[in-house]
């Protein structure tokens, strides 16, 4: 085995994260290549150096800069602000240094379409990081679809909603201030990820974005609290997506409904673990939908637990997406979803804003 220096942008929720999952990942997988913590930036020396003690790497960056073009840090990841993404991220390739960015790709469709471009030109190797896509539970819906399990797709509802702005009374912060912050930046990409997933691209939709408590604490909010669209799907599904920050009670609402002509499929992000699945099959007596708990039989949960039913955890996705980078790095490929996946998402995304304007159906930029 070989060892990879790494460097991680941010030392907050997502860069801990990371690092955790750095640190975790070759002992859970016996990947080829066995990370090195190697640098940790965040917004100051001082909260770098914190980090780098807290987490366990061997030295702290004044910024992001400095830890891109530094020739120990061999892979770069991407845990800070989507107004950083695009400059760390084309520094680094123009290094020939493998980059994972966290989502979305960047602040806007054109820093997605310019970190997509320079990924592609550049020929090195990139992700982007949808974890909730890569639970057990998720991967083996995606695997019963292209199967044909459930036959021929006929409708697809997902939503991502959470409650932590619900509360009128909650003050103005960073996540209420500017585009890239609000709820169809921040939510709505890992639900629009899943359909693209599940059911492939997005022709075109209809959306309505809106902000439903305009101030806070007397401070104007400048972004999205709950977005919905209809959708149509290039293989001719229709379907409807919901995001909200405001959705009182909900607390991790990642979920799907998937319909078929042979069969159907639910999932709840806050039941992780389980997959509800109906077959149009058998006495229609007996038939239902079913709890399907997860299990070593189910992809990327055996290295974790050998019991079944006994579950996966959040952490456990960010150390299945530090697995699938490190194996791109050493194949010398990118895995899916990399920086065009990412574009993908970004493109819905600015259509449904184009809808919102023109109160229309507006059809979503191909490649």
């Amino acid at each position: 085995m070989q060892e990879i220096g790494i460097g991680i942008i941010g030392g907050g929720y997502m860069g801990k994260a990371h690092a955790v999952a750095h640190a975790a990942v070759g002992a859970v997988f016996n990947t080829r290549l066995r990370p090195r913590l190697e640098m940790v930036a965040a917004s100051s020396m001082t909260s770098a150096e914190g980090y780098r003690d807290a987490f366990g790497f061997a030295r702290a960056a004044k910024d992001w800069e400095t830890l891109v073009r530094d020739p120990l840090v061999e892979a770069v990841v991407i845990a800070a602000p989507q107004s950083t993404h695009r400059a760390a991220a084309e520094l680094a390739f123009s290094l020939g240094k493998p980059v994972f960015c966290e989502k979305p790709l960047g602040a806007s469709v054109a820093d997605a379409e310019a970190m997509a471009d320079a990924a592609q030109r550049s020929g090195v190797v990139n992700m982007i990081g949808f974890n909730y896509i890569r639970t057990p539970a998720s991967q083996f819906a995606r695997q019963l679809i292209a199967q044909g399990a459930l036959g021929q797709i006929t409708w697809f509802r997902g939503e991502h909603t959470e409650d932590f702005l619900a509360d009128p009374d909650i003050p103005a912060n960073w996540r209420t201030d500017g585009a890239a912050n609000g709820t169809m930046g921040d939510l709505a990409p890992h639900m629009i990820n899943a359909a693209l997933a599940l059911l492939g691209p997005v022709e075109s939709v209809m959306a309505q974005i809106e902000t439903v408590h305009p101030t806070r604490g007397g401070i104007a909010v400048t972004n999205d609290d709950q977005g919905q669209m209809m959708c149509r799907f290039a293989n001719g599904a229709m379907g409807h997506m919901f995001f909200s920050r405001v959705a009182t009670g909900r607390k991790m609402g990642y979920a799907y409904e998937i319909t078929g002509t042979k069969g159907a499929i639910r999932f709840d992000q806050e039941d992780q673990n389980a997959l509800w699945l109906y077959k149009a099959e058998g006495p229609e007596a007996e038939r239902g939908f079913r709890k399907i708990l997860t299990g070593p039989a189910h992809p990327d949960y055996a290295p974790f637990c050998q019991g079944p039913g006994h579950g996966t955890g959040y952490q456990d996705q960010i150390i299945i997406e530090a697995r699938d980078f490190l194996e791109a790095i050493a194949d010398g490929a990118s895995r899916w979803p990399t920086f065009a996946d990412g574009l993908a998402v970004s493109r819905v995304v600015s259509a449904a804003r184009l809808s919102q304007t023109s109160g229309a159906w507006t059809p979503v930029q191909s490649a």
